[in-house]
């Protein structure tokens, strides 16, 4: 069964180069991905701030389409629309009389929310359905040369982690790029806040917290920092072109989790959306040696 996709709007924007990356592996690995009909925005976190019952039932209105079209997993990229899908599943799980005023406004455009489709977020999916051992199997280009600083931002592992992993140091992309043959420095600061929203009502503390995450990858001498976060990715990228043109710092680009992952699979840098990018990604994805083959011995 396809995997039902659920981009949010982010994908659809800024964060195009995600989607472009998420539908090449997918595709690449052979795995149906099948975006949701008539989605909405998941309401982010100004839609709680209004009123909780109104963000509830947006939210709520993409699992009800997902159970209506019968699609297999709600798959989420956004950390955001990931976090907000889920906690609506368990809020309207756990507290009734929410879920019966969801249920009424649902009602009025037909659908209804049973809660039976799982949220998940495709590192996830990736890494448990697929497996380090067929990805690699998959792998037609090196990714030898890239040391990537893993960062996993805030959340994807907090209230509901998407990885049975350690919440605060998780090590999900690090194992997957390491099967596949780079070199994940040490990033100790995978799982701080950059800031999110913040650039754009309280600046100053979010360029603080990114100069801080950019920082620690320079020091670590890496060569790009891998994201799994629309917000997370965009925030840094323009950060480091800031950094970039005004102080003549070493920029580092910052990539999602699925371009480098699709890189090894060998997808194209256009196919990944890696040219929207701010800042340029010189290291080089390389054709894997090719075994020479067996010669047979003349008799």
């Amino acid at each position: 069964m396809p995997y039902t996709y659920y981009p949010g709007c982010s994908l659809h924007a800024t964060g195009v180069s995600y989607d472009k990356s998420m539908r090449a592996v997918f595709g690449k690995l052979g795995l149906g991905l099948e975006e949701l009909d008539d989605w909405n925005c998941c309401g982010a976190t100004s839609y709680m701030s209004v009123k909780e019952t109104v963000a509830f039932a947006i939210t709520a209105r993409n699992l009800a389409l997902a159970e209506k079209n019968g699609g297999g997993d709600l798959v989420a990229p956004c950390s955001a629309c990931y976090a907000l899908l889920n906690k609506t599943r368990k809020f309207l799980g756990e507290a009734p009389a929410l879920r019966a005023d969801v249920a009424e406004a649902l009602a009025e455009d037909d659908l209804e929310c049973r809660l039976s489709v799982p949220v998940r977020h495709p590192l996830e999916v990736l890494m448990n359905d697929v497996g380090t051992e067929r990805l690699a199997a998959a792998q037609t280009r090196s990714i030898a040369d890239f040391r990537p600083a893993c960062y996993y931002g805030c959340q994807i592992l907090r209230p509901q982690r998407a990885m049975d992993d350690d919440p605060e140091v998780p090590m999900a992309m690090e194992d997957l790029f390491a099967a596949l043959g780079a070199e994940p420095v040490d990033y100790p600061p995978r799982t701080r806040c950059c800031g999110g929203m913040l650039m754009a009502t309280a600046e100053e503390v979010a360029v603080k917290l990114c100069e801080e995450l950019i920082g620690w990858a320079q020091e670590r001498d890496a060569n790009c920092i891998v994201t799994v976060c629309p917000l997370c990715q965009g925030n840094l990228d323009i950060l480091g072109r800031r950094a970039e043109l005004v102080g003549g710092g070493r920029p580092i680009p910052v990539l999602y989790f699925t371009q480098l992952l699709g890189l090894a699979l060998g997808c194209t840098r256009r196919e990944l959306g890696i040219q929207h990018g701010l800042i340029p990604l010189t290291v080089e994805a390389r054709p894997l040696p090719v075994e020479p083959a067996a010669v047979g011995m003349e008799a």
